[in-house]
């Protein structure tokens, strides 16, 4: 996918992240990503003796993450479709978003893509909060977007979730496909088992998200599969006030016991 271009209107060449390496012109042709030589044992057998130093190559993720954030203030990740047009009310809705978790100190976190992501990305960054976006090395899709001001690219997507999930206090979920699923549903595992701290997790835009939330409600948790506790995890709220005051709420309990 070709990035059009940047806030200067300089243009910029077709790229692809692999982890911290920028591919562009002639190295595009690359077929395979990493997540991909790690999890597909097709083939050859010569994975057999490469896997052992790819450890390394995950450990060294995992360091150059944890530096890169370590000193992040109180963060809100936010997850959404890559696909949400500029000119769709998704997008507006998503740049108003990041402008008021700004506004109340939050750094807001996101896959650093285009779309939902870029929109809030550049609602925090106009807002002149702390617009943060973690990438990772896809076959299909650019790097960060322009309105990142700072960026870490991954290889590994188990090491890049471990980062959306470490410097969060919440979540909010814009409407996305199973990238965003994935998020939402590790999210509340996560927070469900108490693997980490209780904390919300905001389903923003009722008329998509209803559909699911009816599903869980009348269908887990009427059969058993879940708990009213574990419904409440979920707000769902087409409000950006209403968003942003259950991360504000949620944070100052968050702070009291810490």
């Amino acid at each position: 996918m070709t990035i059009e271009g940047r806030q200067d209107g300089a243009e910029r060449p077709q790229e692809k992240q692999r982890g911290p390496v920028v591919l562009r012109r002639s190295r595009l042709s690359e077929p395979t990503t990493t997540d991909q030589r790690l999890l597909d044992s097709r083939g050859p057998s010569d994975w057999v003796h490469t896997d052992p130093w790819r450890v390394m190559r995950i450990q060294s993720e995992f360091v150059e993450g944890f530096g890169a954030l370590a000193e992040v203030p109180r963060a809100v990740t936010v997850f959404g479709s890559a696909r949400t047009t500029p000119d769709h009310p998704e997008y507006a809705a998503g740049v108003e978003l990041g402008a008021a978790l700004a506004k109340i100190g939050c750094a807001v976190i996101t896959g650093g893509g285009p779309g939902a992501m870029e929109a809030v990305n550049r609602g925090a960054s106009e807002a002149g909060g702390l617009s943060i976006g973690l990438g990772i090395e896809l076959p299909f899709e650019q790097g960060l977007n322009p309105w990142v001001d700072l960026g870490v690219n991954f290889r590994y997507f188990f090491v890049r979730k471990t980062m959306f999930i470490k410097y969060a206090q919440a979540f909010v979920c814009l409407p996305g496909g199973f990238g965003t699923m994935d998020e939402l549903f590790e999210a509340l595992t996560l927070v469900q088992t108490k693997k980490v701290t209780k904390f919300p997790v905001v389903l923003f835009g009722k008329s998509y998200w209803q559909g699911l939330y009816d599903w869980i409600r009348d269908s887990m948790r009427a059969s058993g599969k879940i708990g009213d506790k574990d419904l409440a995890l979920l707000h769902l709220t087409d409000d950006i006030d209403d968003a942003v005051g259950i991360v504000q709420e949620a944070y100052v309990a968050w702070e009291a016991t810490h």
